[in-house]
């Protein structure tokens, strides 16, 4: 009797079955982050979007047209990777200038939190909050760590044209901003 009850209850309540094989599919299929995890390669239109910067203004892709673009993502506001990374694009910003060049920066962080972190660390070029993690997924930038979504560290460099031209996986923040100069000085080059 008491074996007979568990088997009713396990098929009401989670929805198993008689059957010796149950299906499985539920476990095959795909959610729409999965399927939106497709990455974006070099050479592909870059995706366009718009999100809130640090000082609740919207920013799209779109009003950069005919700049160069380094859009950054990264994990967390205050971390010791992000703030070295963060410091190095500010350090460098007059040569990102003098290249037509703008920096743009992404984390999953609100907007607030990108407000408080630029105030602390003197920054003054846009953060974008993707709290939704939308672009940071339709970049191939999206990461789990212990439980928690963040975005990867990835790097894209865009053409005034809105094409991807470079890509950086899973940077080391130190030197990197360096190493995103020398290639927009390579990249500039073979388009002139």
């Amino acid at each position: 009797m008491k074996s007979l009850v568990i088997t009713v209850v396990c098929f009401l309540c989670l929805g198993c079955s008689f059957d010796a094989t149950p299906s499985l599919a539920f476990l095959l299929t795909p959610d729409d982050e999965t399927t939106a995890a497709k990455s974006v390669s070099e050479g592909d239109q870059a995706p366009d979007f718009s999100l809130s910067s640090q000082d609740g203004s919207q920013v799209s892709l779109q009003q950069y047209r005919g700049k160069w673009v380094v859009l950054y993502f990264y994990p967390k506001d205050f971390t010791q990777g992000c703030t070295i990374e963060a410091h190095s694009f500010q350090t460098d910003e007059a040569q990102y200038k003098s290249k037509n060049t703008i920096v743009l920066g992404v984390s999953l962080d609100s907007s607030d939190s990108h407000k408080q972190f630029c105030a602390k660390e003197g920054l003054n070029f846009k953060l974008l909050a993707d709290e939704s993690a939308q672009v940071a997924t339709r970049y191939g930038s999206l990461m789990d760590f212990q439980g928690k979504r963040y975005a990867a560290r990835n790097t894209f460099i865009v053409d005034p044209t809105g094409v991807v031209r470079k890509i950086y996986r899973d940077v080391n923040p130190s030197g990197h901003s360096k190493e995103v100069l020398s290639a927009l000085s390579d990249l500039q080059r073979a388009k002139a």
